[in-house]
């Protein structure tokens, strides 16, 4: 199955139409399968006090807040039907992660969104994580910053909001909706988890790509990486670890002013990793441990026979003198060498001539 890969342009746009087309064709001449930005009222998302993150601090105007900064970047319905005609006009899948109810309600009520990604900030966010599962859609969930425990709350609120219309869930109706036999089926049939690593870039060390093999075995549901680090080889080694979803930042420029664009990768590295990818998809092949196709005809050419290393008379006894191992491998295998060392030759060779 082909990972689907997911070129996030987020807030990379700076509020500006222009640099958003320019994101959506980027995206589409890099071959990804969806491009992603972020649906968000910031007087909802966040107090007018709120301090910005390190990583937000040096990359914008240090004295302005982190409600000043998102008002910058919060996108109209107008601006997103602008961005999803584009999209449109270029083939290309529009996604985008919402920060409230209100947010997910109108992507899927104005642009029939198919999947809702659910960032990261909201893996704790209950009633934002009801509200979305009751929208009937597929959810992408991002992990970062959680612990299993926090990942396994976050899925049985989705569990139970797929399969019961209740809105004042206990403790215990959570839990017992997450171990139903039918909310692990809404979940499997539903929910693809992300790791992350909630920094701005991470630094690969950080990156820790078998908590994916974790989070896979504890919840038996597809796996992959929304990344932020650094250059493209974690997001590759990742669909070889069996990432089937691969989500990751860019820019037209990482020196353009905002709080994601140093932590994004350049259209350049996004064709990059796109073709890196789907190199590495065609490359698993197989568990099947067999001789490919363009193998066989290599065999005889590197492979080797047994032959006389010198005279040998009819009736001679083959010994470790005169049996010996050369290529071409069209001849007795040479794993038969013990087989031949004391029997007695049913004809006379000369040096160098193979053992039929």
């Amino acid at each position: 199955m082909s990972t689907y890969i997911i070129a996030e342009a987020g807030v990379n746009h700076n509020g500006s139409m222009d640099l958003a087309r320019d994101l959506v064709e980027v995206a589409a001449e890099a071959g990804v399968d969806a491009i992603k930005f972020q649906t968000f009222r910031s007087e909802e998302l966040v107090a007018e006090d709120a301090p910005k993150a390190d990583y937000q601090t040096e990359t914008t105007d240090a004295e302005e807040s982190q409600a000043e900064m998102l008002r910058k970047l919060e996108l109209s319905p107008e601006q997103h039907h602008t961005i999803v005609q584009h999209c449109t006009v270029h083939d290309l899948q529009f996604l985008s992660t919402p920060f409230d109810a209100q947010s997910a309600r109108f992507l899927v009520d104005e642009f029939d969104m198919p999947r809702v990604k659910i960032g990261s900030g909201e893996l704790t966010n209950g009633p934002l994580l009801l509200n979305i599962a009751r929208l009937g859609r597929p959810v992408i969930l991002s992990t970062g910053m959680g612990t299993l425990g926090e990942v396994e709350q976050a899925l049985s609120v989705l569990g139970y909001g797929y399969i019961t219309d209740g809105d004042r869930p206990s403790v215990e109706e959570l839990e017992r909706a997450f171990a139903s036999t039918e909310g692990q089926n809404a979940l499997a049939q539903n929910v693809t988890v992300l790791h992350c690593v909630t920094e701005y870039p991470a630094p690969v060390e950080a990156a820790n790509l078998r908590a994916m093999d974790t989070l896979h075995e504890a919840f038996d549901l597809p796996v992959g990486l929304s990344d932020h680090t650094e250059g493209i080889a974690v997001p590759i080694a990742a669909v070889a670890r069996g990432a089937t979803l691969i989500e990751k930042h860019f820019t037209l420029d990482r020196s353009l002013p905002g709080p994601d664009h140093e932590a994004s990768l350049e259209p350049e590295e996004l064709r990059d990793m796109v073709q890196g990818i789907r190199d590495t998809e065609a490359a698993l092949g197989t568990a099947r441990k067999a001789p490919t196709e363009p193998e066989w005809k290599n065999r005889p050419a590197v492979r080797k026979s047994l032959v006389a290393t010198q005279p040998i008379d009819e009736g001679e006894d083959f010994t470790t003198d005169s049996l010996g191992v050369k290529r071409p491998g069209d001849g007795i295998s040479p794993m038969r060498y013990w087989e031949y060392l004391g029997t007695a030759s049913s004809r006379r060779y000369s040096e160098g001539e193979q053992i039929q």
